[in-house]
């Protein structure tokens, strides 16, 4: 099992960056896929990008693409997602997930195996 904790959020003005980290703890996330997912409120969950195992390979949405970047340290036991020309609608709590399925392209949350709390990202305007 592995544990993950997000941190990192915060507000931030429109155009501007943040740095998400995801600490994981319990095993090593180098046999884990993973992702970060958005959830805004009233709105269902929403994939925002993914990292196959060993980094070689992301996935992001159409949301983000060309703005967001994922990366993982296996070493460190860490995802990070750097975010960049922030927008008001990228305002929601932002969420670290590992996948057993190590590498391919997932997008739905219910296909992940363990997640963290939530980070809280708001980009004002």
């Amino acid at each position: 099992q592995v544990q993950l904790v997000e941190s990192g959020g915060g507000l931030v003005q429109a155009g501007g960056s943040l740095r998400l980290s995801c600490a994981a703890s319990g095993r090593s996330i180098s046999i884990y896929a993973m992702g970060w997912f958005r959830q805004a409120p009233g709105k269902e969950r929403e994939f925002v990008a993914r990292v196959i195992w060993n980094g070689a390979i992301t996935y992001y949405s159409d949301s983000v693409k060309g703005r967001f970047t994922i990366s993982r340290d296996n070493a460190k036991n860490t995802v990070y997602l750097q975010m960049n020309s922030l927008k008001p609608e990228d305002t929601a709590v932002y969420y670290c997930a590992a996948d057993k399925y190590m590498s391919g392209y997932r997008n739905n949350g219910d296909d992940y195996d363990y997640w963290g709390q939530g980070t809280q990202v708001t980009v004002s305007s």
